[in-house]
């Protein structure tokens, strides 16, 4: 097993960005030294909580902290962008990072972001536009001049005119193009499947409940049958919410005082009005009220010290048959970072080496 990061990022509204950037910045340089091999960076547009618009600004400035680190977007919000502009700018950061580049691609987001950029959701869903996008990306990345004139988007990939200089020239470093990945946060995910069936890597976020991350390689492992590929366990990020102390009865206080207050301040106001808990709870007749930090610490969070979370990690790599990395979700310690500092440490050197 793999240790990386998922920096949505978490960060308290009332803080200023420059700062929580430049302690980003310093948390993968630390990350990096200890030898996690990558981290994912989020994408939003009004969500203040989460204060990453351009993630590829983010890892542009990171690949310069660090030295061994993959990056990827966490994920790039196609339905957002013109997918002329997505090939080219993860073609160039590609070249800067020397192959250091995952493109991951989702479709989410508050009705918020939806309002700002004016979509138009009655000419079809943001997963419709998602798909395109990332198909025309793909065409885009082989260099062969085209036209389209798809469902959401039309243009041309001209032919070269090189007595006036001009022609397409951003094909990515990596060859074909930069692993893709796309994350799923309900059980049975139809999005997964998909991803079996294009050869992209599954990412199961943080908001599903142990006992549902099986579904999501059952899903996986169908989608890769319908096109005769070999789906590989190796490929499967979680993403999961991790602290670690010296003291385990410790480590549950701190995470009670960090994990449970985003959970009580920010994620049951942004997803309790839909069916965004639903997949945290383990019986479907529970009520959102019932969805405590109590409940999160007892079900979902793994805390402890390093022994107790190595136990913790274990079983959940055997109940789910088996994954390539862990993605510890990043929050926002304020003045007591350098506990979250050496939990990193502590589970690079006295939890990884103990895991699968």
């Amino acid at each position: 097993m793999d240790l990386g990061l998922f920096l949505m990022p978490l960060h308290y509204p009332h803080r200023p960005h420059y700062e929580t950037y430049e302690e980003d910045l310093q948390l993968m340089a630390h990350a990096d030294s200890l030898g996690f091999s990558e981290a994912w960076i989020g994408e939003h547009f009004t969500l203040p909580w989460e204060n990453m618009p351009s993630p590829e600004l983010f890892i542009a400035r990171a690949l310069g902290v660090t030295d061994q680190m993959k990056f990827g977007t966490g994920v790039s919000l196609l339905h957002y962008h013109h997918p002329a502009h997505v090939a080219h700018r993860i073609a160039m950061l590609d070249h800067m990072a020397k192959g250091r580049i995952y493109l991951g691609i989702g479709s989410g987001g508050p009705s918020t972001d939806t309002e700002l950029f004016g979509l138009d959701t009655e000419l079809g869903e943001p997963r419709e536009r998602l798909y395109e996008a990332v198909d025309l990306i793909l065409k885009i990345w082989k260099g062969e001049p085209f036209e389209y004139d798809s469902r959401f988007y039309d243009g041309r990939l001209p032919e070269d005119v090189p007595e006036r200089r001009l022609g397409f020239h951003m094909l990515p470093y990596q060859k074909p193009h930069p692993p893709i990945a796309v994350a799923g946060s309900s059980p049975y995910s139809g999005t997964l499947e998909i991803v079996g069936e294009r050869g992209w890597m599954p990412l199961s976020t943080c908001f599903l409940h142990d006992i549902f991350l099986p579904s999501h390689w059952q899903v996986v492992t169908k989608g890769a049958a319908k096109s005769k590929i070999k789906a590989s366990r190796k490929d499967w990020r979680i993403s999961r919410e991790v602290f670690v102390a010296e003291d385990g009865d410790k480590a549950r206080e701190e995470a009670m005082n960090t994990f449970g207050r985003f959970f009580v301040d920010y994620w049951i106001p942004l997803l309790g009005s839909g069916r965004g808990l639903a997949g945290l709870k383990t019986d479907e007749s529970m009520s959102d009220e019932e969805l405590t930090p109590e409940y999160m610490l007892e079900n979902l969070w793994v805390v402890g010290d390093p022994d107790e979370v190595t136990h913790q990690l274990k079983k959940l790599h055997d109940d789910v048959g088996g994954f390539g990395t862990l993605l510890m979700l990043c929050h926002d310690w304020e003045d007591d970072r350098q506990k979250w500092l050496d939990c990193l440490t502590l589970m690079s050197e006295e939890v990884l080496p103990n895991l699968p």
